[in-house]
């Protein structure tokens, strides 16, 4: 293999716009809202997406000498345009302007929907795949190289590119007490890796970094990309393969308007001789439906799965000032790992970054209840618990189908499993929030109340109703849909990411999970993507890179001053 030199950016700097100085630069970028006519576009390798499995492939393959064209639904945006307000952040980089849900309304989804995808704006977590998740596929789905050892060089390799670590400062208040509740439990945690280079513990991830220190695609496999010869498409959704026989002879893109509402009526036929979808686990599903793929056992769709995530509010005394600091550093696999993994339903403990629009939204109540609870919300603390759906015999997930507009959406009925898991889960938060010093806790579910105990909580969670559209449930990591199995019976891909049936397409992206993993997914795709574009080049006749890339250098974060509450 020929090495392939890839540089993390120098660690404690603030980062000029990447972007900016890239587009200076000469790199072939359109933005297809502005096209007047038609155009047909040639390359070698033609990526959907630009998220985690989209920007890993294209940095892989166009170093590898391939001609790539990337293309991207949402718009180009950079730190230039990242301003820390929601009311700007979340109509821009996010699906359906962070108002994406289920079929029946009952769980909200967050994905992004720009270029970087999601990684443009998630909250930095970083997570090895989970070995009892690899054990259950090796044994479930014909996997044998979805190992802990066959995954590691491939993990390391991205931890050192995208200079994943554990988080070596302070946590902030909502952290904090996290880990305060759980220890006076006997409850072990642990800190979180995140992918930062000097990062100033800002806390607003999850609208774009402002300082380019997360180490998302659009910082880093994108511009390296872009800078060795890729072409990117963006405003461009990628409507319909067109199939011949046992091959995808085409792709037909929409233009879309600048404010990524609707197709400006003009096209982009896009031939290539290989395709790859990373469109995320709702749209390349989607794509493969509204393009009638060849799917022999009708899957392509079925098992997708979320992380159905549900949340414990809890007053404090002192001010937690959520919005601060880094939004995820703490977390407790104690719940997750306790039970066989085909058990009973377990569940990942961490907290989420605290901002008044994304608070306010989640909360029940409205009216005075509710204005009453957000008049207290610098002394708000969050804790989430993550379920694990996939596993248990009676967690199947959901599938993806397409509405009326040929869009797709994601039905996903919860099971008795995973009820019985929310509510262990709300008794776990609770109890931990009363240990930590609450003076009330709130789960978040319409029908409860704030309670002053443990014992009120407890009597009182146990009562509470589980329902749909009840409980509030939420979930920013969708995976499954397109899942790896040896089986064309079991699973729409086999373990390389190659499509049964079709020779020239592929699949990189969390869709590819033949389960939820139990973990953030960001740095499953990262290192799984990478092995499956190595090899991809390797199939297509081109050298793949070798796993030494360039050392990090150690992260120097740098701590904020008191923040003022955002506007």
């Amino acid at each position: 293999m020929a090495d392939i030199d890839i540089k993390p950016q120098a660690s404690g700097a603030v980062i000029a716009d990447p972007i900016k100085a890239g587009l200076a630069r000469g790199w072939n970028v359109t933005d297809c809202s502005t096209l007047r006519q038609d155009q047909t576009i040639e390359a070698d390798i033609a990526i959907v997406g630009s998220g985690a499995g989209g920007g890993v492939t294209a940095e892989i393959l166009t170093l590898a000498g391939f001609n790539v064209v990337i293309i991207e639904e949402g718009p180009l945006k950079s730190s230039s345009d990242f301003k820390m307000r929601e009311a700007q952040a979340y109509p821009t980089l996010y699906q359906e302007g962070a108002a994406r849900k289920t079929r029946d309304k009952s769980i909200n989804i967050l994905q992004g929907r720009s270029v970087g995808g999601s990684t443009t704006v998630n909250w930095t977590s970083s997570f090895r795949t989970p070995d009892d998740t690899l054990g259950y596929w090796q044994a479930k789905f014909g996997l044998p190289d979805y190992s802990k050892e066959a995954l590691a060089p491939w993990f390391e390799m991205m931890e050192q590119r995208l200079h994943v670590a554990k988080w070596e400062v302070p946590p902030n208040e909502n952290n904090h007490l996290l880990a305060k509740g759980a220890a006076k439990l006997a409850i072990p945690t642990d800190t979180i890796r995140r992918n930062v280079n000097g990062c100033w513990n800002l806390g607003y991830c999850g609208m774009g970094c402002p300082t380019n220190a997360k180490q998302s695609m659009l910082v880093t496999t994108i511009p390296s990309a872009l800078d060795h010869g890729a072409r990117l498409l963006h405003h461009a959704r990628a409507w319909q393969l067109g199939f011949q026989g046992n091959q995808v002879t085409h792709l037909t893109v929409q233009a879309m308007a600048a404010d990524g509402l609707a197709p400006t009526g003009i096209t982009m036929t896009v031939k290539a001789r290989h395709f790859v979808l990373s469109g995320g686990a709702i749209n390349t599903p989607g794509l493969l439906l509204r393009s009638k793929a060849p799917d022999p056992h009708a899957l392509v769709g079925r098992r997708t799965f979320l992380h159905p995530t549900i949340a414990s509010a809890a007053l404090f005394e002192q001010k937690v000032e959520g919005w601060a600091g880094a939004p995820q550093s703490v977390y407790s696999d104690h719940f997750l790992h306790r039970d066989a993994v085909d058990g009973p339903v377990g569940y990942k403990l961490e907290v989420p970054p605290q901002h008044p629009v994304l608070m306010s939204t989640t909360l029940q109540g409205f009216g005075q209840v509710h204005a009453d609870l957000m008049r207290q919300f610098p002394h708000v603390h969050t804790t989430l618990a993550l379920l694990r759906d996939g596993f248990h015999a009676d967690s199947n997930g959901g599938s993806v189908g397409l509405n009326d507009y040929s869009l797709p959406v994601l039905d996903y009925p919860i099971t008795p499993a995973i009820w019985d898991g929310v509510r262990r889960a709300l008794l776990t938060m609770a109890e931990m929030q009363f240990a930590a010093g609450a003076k009330s806790v709130l789960p978040v579910h319409e029908q409860a109340q704030l309670y002053t105990s443990w014992e009120q909580a407890k009597a009182a969670i146990n009562a509470l109703p589980m329902q749909e559209q009840v409980m509030r449930v939420v979930s920013a990591h969708v995976m499954g849909g397109c899942g790896m199995a040896a089986d064309p019976a079991k699973g729409v891909t086999d373990g390389n990411g190659r499509y049964h049936g079709v020779t020239n397409l592929s699949v990189h992206d969390g869709s590819l999970f033949p389960t939820s993993i139990g973990a953030n997914p960001q740095l499953s795709i990262y290192g799984i993507t990478a092995r499956l574009a190595s090899r991809l080049a390797q199939s297509l006749g081109k050298p793949a890179p070798a796993l030494k890339p360039t050392p990090a250098a150690p992260v120097a974060p740098v701590a904020p001053a008191a923040p003022a509450a955002p506007a």
